[in-house]
């Protein structure tokens, strides 16, 4: 059976920040990452960690158990492409294996398996394509 997916409330004490993700529960403190946390680069899809309820009644994070078996990579996006373009980008990054989402409409954060043979650095070249690369 597939973990439930769930929308959490989750406060970072050592970022100091609380933001609302959706996660799968895998047991009653044990959590997976399926989005990217856009503020808080520890928190990218696949990362598991285990939380309390700490005193103020909040979801706070204990520690990441097992970081995300992605390579994780953010990047300014520009008008120079249309959505659907970059929407077949982000469809093959599916395909193989990965996941992507967009924040604010402009940055994008692309997540690919370690082991993943697709070269995005070789995809942005061969489009004439320099996004602004976020780097922590």
């Amino acid at each position: 059976m597939e973990p439930e997916i769930i929308k959490l409330q989750l406060f970072d004490k050592q970022e100091q920040i609380t933001a609302s993700l959706y996660v799968q529960q895998l047991s009653e403190d044990t959590f997976r990452m399926i989005e990217n946390e856009l503020f808080n680069c520890r928190l990218t899809y696949g990362t598991e960690f285990k939380i309390r309820i700490n005193k103020n009644g909040e979801h706070e994070i204990v520690k990441i158990i097992n970081d995300s078996n992605f390579v994780t990579r953010r990047f300014f996006l520009s008008a120079q492409f249309k959505e659907s373009e970059y929407r077949v980008l982000g469809d093959e990054i599916m395909r193989q294996g990965g996941f992507w989402q967009v924040d604010f409409g402009s940055i994008a954060t692309i997540n690919l398996p370690k082991e993943c043979e697709l070269d995005i650095d070789e995809i942005f070249k061969t489009f004439d394509f320099k996004p602004g690369e976020i780097v922590d």
